[in-house]
């Protein structure tokens, strides 16, 4: 077997395709058994004394119902938490899906209502499992009325700005502004969650359990998709006389100079050479 530089660079593209597969598949596994493992301490009580010690420590020593930090900064996270509330959440959602499908972005647009509706869905269900009951050992500093865990803020903003990140970052070009992307998806997500124990409405543990269940759900979604795309592009046969220009690195310069050709020289015309006898 012969390999050229072609053939190499080839391998190399393959195997980036496949490493970011192996680790959406490495994330999404890993955030499930941490999800289940964070659920089993929770279950047994091992985690109650840690979430107590976390918690007071965010309020005033003698006073729980006084976060720490000057007035501003309460008001600060009380906006901040709406981030990763169901209506700011959802009015994002119906805002992307409606912009793919006038860009005729069917399947992009598939894929994040699924994501987003199961993700909701799976939240819900959650939270009716554990019925876990809402921290009482400080003042809530704002109002809820679903049980506590997993943290609905923290594994929905995890869905919801993941998923937008990951679409987004496939269409802006350079690493540099995909990884920028995909940051600022992960700190808003981190944000939201970090918000909700500040305000007193989550044990650390409910919050934590929502970002490991939220982002194994958006990295599972995002793999199928990836999966369900390469399946449909394996099974679409290849043209078997493709256009060289259409397939040329340089289509747009090729039909550009056609066009100022056929103004120059007039449209072409090719007609069917007739053999001449032989004398």
């Amino acid at each position: 077997m012969r390999f050229t530089g072609r053939t190499v660079t080839d391998g190399l593209a393959r195997l980036r395709r496949d490493i970011g597969v192996v680790a959406a598949f490495g994330l999404a596994a890993g955030g499930t058994l941490a999800f289940l493992g964070i659920a089993g301490a929770v279950a047994d009580g091992d985690a109650t004394a840690l979430d107590g010690t976390l918690l007071r420590l965010l309020r005033a020593p003698d006073d729980p119902a006084d976060p720490l930090g000057p007035p501003w900064l309460e008001e600060a996270v009380r906006d901040l938490t709406t981030m990763g509330g169901y209506t700011v959440l959802t009015v994002a959602g119906v805002l992307v899906v409606g912009f793919l499908l006038t860009m005729r972005a069917f399947g992009a647009a598939a894929f994040v209502v699924v994501s987003l509706a199961g993700g909701t869905l799976l939240g819900a269900l959650l939270k009716d499992l554990y019925d876990r009951p809402r921290p009482d050992l400080v003042a809530h500093l704002v109002a809820v009325a679903t049980p506590s865990f997993p943290s609905g803020h923290a594994m929905q903003s995890a869905i919801v700005w993941l998923t937008l990140g990951a679409l987004l970052s496939r269409a802006v070009p350079g690493r540099p502004a995909r990884l920028y992307v995909l940051g600022a998806a992960c700190a808003l997500a981190l944000a939201v969650g970090s918000s909700r124990v500040y305000l007193g409405v989550h044990w650390p543990t409910d919050v934590l359990a929502g970002w490991c269940i939220g982002s194994a759900w958006a990295m599972g979604c995002w793999l199928v998709a990836v999966l369900m795309k390469r399946r449909a592009a394996a099974r679409t046969p290849p043209d078997r006389f493709p256009d060289p220009v259409s397939r040329s690195p340089h289509r747009g310069k090729a039909r550009i100079t056609a066009k100022c050709l056929e103004k120059m020289v007039g449209p072409a015309r090719f007609e069917l050479a007739t053999p001449r006898p032989p004398v």
